[in-house]
């Protein structure tokens, strides 16, 4: 009997196999909703018929202006319709899209326009004074092209306005598809915050599977109403820029985040999804009342990733009308990976309760092959106990095809099979996996580990903080302790004491893990909200070789 694996008349055909490409999901939503309104800004209103033809001719138009298969094409623009439409227009001309951080500096814009070898650059007027000073940085010519947004302010720079760009190219030419699905479809640099950002590449693959991977997990579907509160530049906006479309819904742009325009964008576009940086769920929890709106529509669903929201924040954001979704992911794995699936018997908990449940990274989204927890000298699996620490690792058909131009930190990240994200983990016994820290973070003082979220979480509980941050000080006795960075809520900055901090930790924690300092003010962050604990490390460095010097003098 012979291996049906191996019948010549079973090979692969045009007729049956088709690479896999997030541009068939805008060619769907126009073929089954053409009048339907996919993409809101301020007034504007575009009908996926619309969307279609203007990527179109935004991907003849790069190809007139020389653009191949395989160049790159750089975007430097806020969530505008632009740089959603970019998401299509450029792979659509078979070339690569490159979503630059919209807050970066000049320095390293053009260290981005250098490293990926761009050949054109589109630019809001709003950003062009800090893309004119890049690009007088670059060895490189690039054509550019402005985008002349609505009421922005800004230098006329590049040889062509956007709307007139696209009258170049012929909205009913059908884009150039991927002759693989391996094929580069976007390339994302991570923030760079000790050094020089590396550029992950995305193939069209793993930009389709992540796209419905999220719309199944956060159940969107036709009726979807998406607000952009998470920055379009950042891992491709999790992938919703094709997710949204991939079920016909309808997007709606946001320049700037700015609680009081959120509310009332909920309010007035009916929107029933967002996502957003843990920062972003601080910023709505502590608005201004008169800012803050009731839904009329019903309740709204929101997600958020990066660091674990503390269970305090989750469960004001549920009592405002949010029901909220906790992600884990990183760059290099298209933005979300897992989520912490609900489950029904979570329903008679109470909501602190709830709030700490959803506070697990929890479990591989269902276009995730695998996640582990592995032991990080051995490689092998922890045990599901709940307590046993390891790194969380990954594998699947959305992870990364590598760092551009750089081999080894590819195999350093990809080696034995699994994506090793440097977040420390522990599995528990329903397979829900909760991140204890970065490998960084965990501060060793004493011979103890102490995972600087678990001070965190207490932190965030006491009335008057609204964000917190710890990290490891040196110590000449435990070697390091740790060192809390707080900001206080407005109108209580003379009212909280480093005493009332500290006795607050004192009774909610362990002695060994009560912060020996308690330094108050602003936390310096990243372009995309993360608290920048190198920044503070550096910060409680000086204050430990301070103390240092006092008990062994120098």
């Amino acid at each position: 009997m012979g291996n049906i694996n191996l019948s010549p008349d079973l090979e692969k055909r045009a007729a049956n196999f088709v690479a896999l490409s997030p541009l068939d999901f805008l060619r769907r939503a126009a073929l089954v909703y053409p009048n339907k309104i996919g993409v809101v800004h301020r007034e504007r209103r575009l009908t996926w018929s619309e969307v279609l033809h203007r990527t179109q001719a935004f991907s003849a138009a790069l190809t007139e202006w020389g653009v191949r298969r395989g160049d790159v094409v750089s975007l430097f623009a806020p969530n505008i319709p632009a740089l959603l439409e970019a998401h299509y227009g450029v792979p659509g001309a078979g070339a690569v899209l490159n979503a630059i951080n919209s807050r970066l500096d000049a320095a390293t814009v053009a260290f981005i326009l250098e490293h990926a070898e761009s050949k054109v650059l589109l630019v809001d007027r709003s950003l062009a004074d800090v893309a004119k000073a890049a690009l007088e940085r670059c060895q490189r010519q690039l054509r550019v092209v402005l985008i002349d947004d609505i009421d922005v302010d800004g230098e006329a720079i590049g040889d062509i306005e956007y709307e007139d760009f696209l009258k170049i190219g012929d909205p009913d030419r059908p884009w150039l598809m991927p002759e693989d699905e391996w094929d580069v479809i976007a390339l994302n640099y991570t923030s760079g915050t000790t050094g020089n950002p590396k550029g992950v590449v995305y193939h069209h693959r793993g930009a389709y599977l992540n796209a419905l991977g999220n719309a199944l997990t956060f159940s969107l579907g036709p009726d979807t109403t998406y607000l952009w509160t998470l920055p379009m530049f950042h891992c491709n906006g999790w992938c919703y820029t094709w997710a949204v479309t991939a079920v016909g819904g309808c997007h709606v742009c946001l320049r700037q985040v700015d609680p009081a325009h959120i509310f009332r964008l909920i309010n007035e576009e009916k929107v029933t999804h967002l996502c957003a940086a843990p920062v972003v769920l601080t910023l709505l929890v502590h608005s201004p009342d008169e800012v803050k709106r009731h839904f009329s529509h019903g309740r709204v669903q929101i997600a958020t990733g990066g660091a674990a929201p503390p269970s305090t924040i989750i469960a004001k954001m549920e009592e405002m009308g949010f029901d909220l979704t906790h992600l884990y992911g990183m760059t290099e794995c298209y933005g979300p990976s897992t989520s912490c699936a609900w489950q029904n018997e979570w329903d008679a908990l109470s909501l602190t309760e709830q709030a700490m449940m959803t506070a697990r990274q929890g479990v591989p989204l269902v276009t995730m092959s695998d996640q582990a927890v592995l032991d990080r000298e051995t490689g092998e699996r922890v045990p599901a106990d709940g307590e046993t620490l390891g790194e969380l690792a990954l594998k699947g058909n959305t992870i990364m095809r590598g760092y551009h131009k750089n081999p080894s930190a590819t195999d350093e990240a990809l080696r034995d099979g699994w994506l090793h994200t440097g977040d420390l983990a522990v599995l528990h016994g329903d397979g829900y996996v909760e991140i204890k820290d970065r490998a960084k973070d965990i501060i060793v003082s004493g011979g103890e580990n102490i995972a600087s979220l678990e001070i965190e979480e207490v932190l965030y509980r006491h009335p008057s903080v609204m964000e917190a941050a710890v990290v490891g000080c040196p110590d000449p006795k435990w070697g390091e302790t740790p060192c809390a960075f707080v900001a206080l809520k407005a109108g209580l900055e003379d009212k909280t004491t480093e005493a009332d901090i500290i006795a607050f930790c004192r009774e909610n924690m362990a002695g060994f893990k009560i912060p020996r300092k308690i330094v108050f003010g602003p936390l310096p962050k990243t372009s995309t909200g993360k608290i920048q604990k190198f920044v503070l490390r550096e910060k409680a460095k000086a204050l430990g070789d301070l103390q240092f010097s006092e008990v062994v003098p120098q």
